[in-house]
């Protein structure tokens, strides 16, 4: 009977991995141009990255650049690689809730654990996306999961916490650091006494797991360290580095933030002016009910780690977005909500088992369902919409460069945007921002980016000209360019 169990539940899970593939594709044009951050990861590869290089800065990692490989090595059809993508980001949500078959307490957990967390329109929008955060959570999960099935001495699983911690640390070292460390002092109290059957004896258990752990982190973070020494100057000089990109870290209350930013946009920074929409962040209020449910489930069916282990890692991975930076990301939280899911789902079948007599329950529980899976749908739609348009406006705007004579090999410099519109026209990126080149420097830019800001006054006072580009998504995009260019071509 178990085993019937847990292959109905290893078929479930198999087959909502593949309609979360399935609607992944269907809400998001796998025609989608390329990102900013997908831009960067992709253009490592011949097919990607003709013209200038785009830079690649110090809080990028080559996890990505991995995982499109096989595809960017070969082909710069956008079709085809964010059909890989969903392909591969498929595979990991089966790979990352796998192990957690029979590891919770009751049948039917795992399959509703991933179909929560691949339900989320983020996630849902960064399946087909070269982006790190779904590969990162999943790596999470089964390192965990894994991690707790080493108390019988299973070698399998040992692998699994060396193989989803190095995974995890190569795409994000940040998020895979403090989870490991979690697991690491987790070691002594989950295997220190008899689990499963014919454990080994519990010293050698912590020995083994706690091995493990650091294997996969020292694994996972040596092609980062590596490239520190040979183009930072070592770990300290580009963790200060990327600290310096990224706007440093600093204590703050970040949560209000995140709230809001599960309404949109993609990347909150400034969120000044974001308010929460209920309708997308209201789905949070039933987090820590559940996920107190599942605790308690949890440790009446004798197995407490299987509830407070995810939980902790899931409290460490936020912990840094919540508590110590000032801005927001819907995906920046995905690990989190990965690692929960098992907990939350356990909550849940905790709650319907209390009340498995009853009709209103059921009832109640489906409309819920139904009503977030409108709920999500819907937002991954509109966000997939808003980023179509958006990311054309880079080719509107790179159409009128070409029409006022900035052609390769130039040098665009403006916004926060420059890097995707200067790969869009061939150009290279210089410094963000449009102050004066100083002597000796930076050269003059071929042309400056603008939006919702005036001719800086070294250019107007050069004889720059700025020209408005027509039909934008996001208003108020302007090129400006100095007297030599050739006047606009017809």
């Amino acid at each position: 009977m178990t085993r019937l169990v847990r292959i109905d539940q290893h078929r479930a899970l198999i087959a909502v991995c593949l309609v979360f593939g399935s609607v992944s594709l269907v809400a998001v044009p796998p025609t989608l141009a390329l990102g900013w951050d997908e831009i960067v990861y992709a253009s490592r590869f011949g097919p990607y990255a003709q013209g200038p290089q785009v830079p690649f800065s110090a809080p990028r990692t080559r996890g990505v650049p991995v995982l499109v490989a096989p595809v960017a090595a070969f082909s710069d059809s956008v079709l085809v690689l964010r059909c890989y993508l969903t392909a591969v980001a498929a595979l990991a949500l089966y790979l990352g809730y796998r192990p957690w078959l029979g590891a919770v307490a009751r049948p039917g957990t795992v399959p509703l654990a991933a179909a929560l967390y691949a339900s989320l329109w983020f996630v849902l929008f960064y399946a087909g996306a070269a982006m790190p955060n779904h590969y990162t959570a999943m790596a999470l999960a089964c390192a965990t999961g894994c991690f707790l099935r080493t108390g019988g001495g299973r070698r399998l699983a040992y692998a699994g916490v060396v193989g989803g911690l190095a995974a995890a640390a190569l795409m994000r070292p940040n998020d895979a650091v403090w989870p490991g460390l979690v697991l690491l002092a987790a070691a002594p109290l989950v295997h220190g006494r008899p689990a499963g059957h014919a454990p080994a004896p519990a010293a050698a258990r912590v020995r083994r797991a706690g091995a493990a752990v650091c294997a996969g982190l020292a694994l996972g973070l040596a092609p980062w360290a590596v490239e520190a020494w040979l183009r930072y100057d070592g770990m300290v000089a580009r963790l200060r580095e990327a600290g310096e990109i990224q706007g440093g870290m600093r204590p703050t209350f970040a949560l209000p933030l995140h709230a809001a930013a599960l309404d949109g946009p993609l990347l909150c920074r400034p969120c000044d002016g974001f308010g929460v929409g209920w309708a997308s962040a209201g789905w949070w209020l039933l987090i820590p009910p559940l996920t107190a449910l599942g605790l308690y489930a949890a440790a009446r069916a004798g197995r407490r780690a299987y509830g407070l282990l995810p939980a902790a890692a899931a409290l460490a991975v936020a912990a840094p977005y919540l508590f110590f930076l000032d801005y927001a990301a819907p995906r920046f939280l995905m690990p989190a909500y990965a690692l929960l899911a098992p907990v939350v789902a356990e909550g849940a079948y905790a709650l319907a088992a209390r009340f498995r007599a009853g009709v209103l329950l059921p009832v109640g529980g489906a409309a819920l369902l139904a009503a977030h899976a409108g709920v999500q749908l819907h937002q991954v739609e509109t966000h997939s919409g808003i980023q179509a348009e958006a990311r054309e406006d880079w080719r509107r705007t790179a159409r009128v460069l070409r029409a006022h004579g900035v052609a390769p090999p130039c040098v665009l410099r403006g916004n926060s945007s420059v890097i995707p519109i200067a790969y869009t026209a061939g150009c290279r990126a210089g410094p963000r921002g449009s102050g004066a080149p100083g002597p000796g420097g930076e050269p003059e830019p071929s042309a400056l980016v603008l939006r919702g800001r005036p001719l800086p006054p070294w250019a107007a006072a050069a004889g720059w000209r700025a020209y408005p580009v027509p039909g934008t998504y996001h208003p108020g995009w302007r090129v400006a360019v100095p007297p030599r260019a050739v006047s606009p071509r017809g």
